[in-house]
């Protein structure tokens, strides 16, 4: 990692932090635009999701005694099923169209908050709430973006903002622990199936190079065992009683 490229990694962090500061999320929407150009697209979430543990932690811990773990329980189960199929899906998406993906969810995200349109409460209940945990987690574990959606839901359902943020905070520390552990668990498994790969291919070649030098030697003791067991006619002229 070049100077200019390090100078841009830490200015990114720097500004997710502060907006994490402010308003309690969003330093996904705000790193992912410029680490997505200079790291890997799995780079991008484990560093996003490890970094959110930390920012997010702090949040937490001020705001333990307000918590109301029954109201985020049923988000942190679906993202428990979640995070998974987004962590599988990361390994198989092309980083063109995940670039692509994360610069149209910033732009909707930007206009909706920008609009804020004044809507009527929405009702929700334990299986809506499991159902916008289960997209947070797939959208988190596969962009790292871990508190979109359940912002949006605490938004819609009319919650005064102190109480949002004793629900979508621990969500997102839990969603972003969940999707690093993941990613991690999974580059491990990959890492392990890869060296296995390579060792089965390269066994068959050994073999088969060192096939043929056993065989030679197999054939040369053979040769040797015969010719030690058949006295050739010099021996028996020399062992032979003269006439």
């Amino acid at each position: 990692m070049d100077g200019m490229v390090l100078g841009f990694f830490l200015l990114a962090a720097f500004l997710g932090a502060v907006t994490t500061g402010v308003a309690g999320f969003a330093m996904g929407l705000v790193v992912s635009g410029i680490w997505l150009h200079i790291l890997t697209p799995v780079q991008t979430v484990t560093l996003m999701v490890s970094y959110s543990v930390l920012l997010q932690g702090y949040g937490v811990w001020k705001l333990r005694h307000a918590l109301s773990w029954r109201r985020v329980a049923p988000f942190i189960i679906g993202g428990v099923i979640g995070v998974p199929i987004g962590a599988m899906l990361l390994a198989h998406i092309n980083p063109a169209h995940l670039r692509t993906g994360v610069g149209l969810l910033l732009l909707l995200y930007s206009i909706y908050y920008l609009a804020r349109p004044v809507l009527e409460p929405v009702q929700g209940g334990v299986p809506a709430d499991i159902v916008i945990g289960f997209l947070n987690g797939v959208l988190g574990g596969l962009t790292g973006l871990v508190g979109i959606v359940v912002v949006i839901w605490c938004q819609l359902r009319g919650w005064p903002k102190d109480v949002q943020r004793t629900v979508f905070q621990p969500v997102i520390i839990t969603t972003s622990a969940m999707t690093a552990t993941t990613s991690m668990t999974r580059h491990r498994a990959v890492s392990t199936a890869m060296k296995a790969q390579t060792l089965l291919v390269s066994e068959p070649k050994t073999a088969r190079t060192a096939g043929p030098r056993t065989t030679t030697s197999a054939s040369r003791g053979r040769s040797c065992a015969r010719s030690c067991r058949r006295p050739t006619a010099t021996t028996w002229s020399a062992i032979s009683p003269a006439p």
